[in-house]
């Protein structure tokens, strides 16, 4: 069950950031043991949960049922968009669900499409997120090191904000 923001503006921004950049590294627990590995999101809107397909048979489903925290990491160094999600992750088989998330581009994992038996949905209910947006741009960087050099006090590094999902 998704939680409500506590900063909707926030979340939105949040949403913005992720949207586009769908390849995520998630972070589980493994023997007491941080591991992590990319992860693609699957959805056209946010809610509170972040959707991704995987194989019921993974190594990473056993995790999970073992400890079910996740971290999700999002890096777009272009446009300097970091963004930092906290989790927890569940299993699910609901075929109503997969069937409206599914995408052909997918069968290359699941050759039996979205009704290949071995396809789960893992769902990371987000409980809090951060994030930083940089400025990118060369201009940016230059007018920052001028500042710097100047003043000696470093530029505003852009905008820093967490957001609870609880």
């Amino acid at each position: 069950m998704a939680h409500h923001a506590s900063d909707p503006a926030a979340a939105e921004k949040l949403w913005e950031m992720i949207r586009d950049n769908r390849i995520c590294m998630m972070t589980t627990i493994d023997g007491g043991l941080l591991r992590s590995r990319p992860m693609w999101a699957k959805q056209d809107a946010f809610k509170g949960e972040l959707y991704f397909f995987t194989p019921a048979s993974s190594h990473k489903t056993e995790e999970l049922a073992a400890d079910g925290r996740v971290n999700l990491s999002y890096a777009d160094p272009d446009d300097q968009d970091y963004v930092s999600v906290s989790g927890t992750a569940r299993l699910s088989d609901d075929r109503r669900l997969i069937g409206e998330l599914w995408n052909e581009g997918m069968r290359t994992w699941f050759p039996e499409g979205k009704d290949d038996p071995n396809l789960r949905l893992l769902i990371v209910e987000v409980e809090a997120a951060e994030f930083w947006d940089s400025p990118s741009s060369t201009m940016v960087h230059l007018y920052g090191y001028a500042k710097a050099v100047t003043t000696g006090k470093p530029p505003s590094p852009g905008d820093n904000r967490k957001v609870s999902f609880q």
